[in-house]
């Protein structure tokens, strides 16, 4: 279960730092859906650390907003499941 969040993580983080270079140099992007999935299925801190250290989507309301919303649910219910 760690191994696996663990690497969401890190492919989030990764993802986002991919299309911070796609967008700087013009190429096909990543969609936002599939950021936000990740970040959804368990990557919401890579996610968010990625987007803190490349300043990436931080105006977009949908990542600004969603992104800390998502982290927050994710740590609830992992305090919850490991206090069970």
């Amino acid at each position: 279960m760690w191994a696996l969040l663990l690497a969401l993580n890190l492919l989030a983080f990764g993802l986002y730092g991919l299309d911070k270079r796609r967008a700087r140099s013009g190429r096909r992007r990543i969609r936002e859906r599939t950021l936000l999935l990740v970040a959804a299925l368990g990557g919401s801190a890579g996610a968010w650390l990625g987007m803190r250290l490349w300043h990436h989507k931080t105006l977009h309301w949908k990542f600004r907003l969603g992104l800390p919303l998502i982290l927050v649910v994710q740590l609830v219910v992992a305090v919850w499941w490991l206090g069970s």
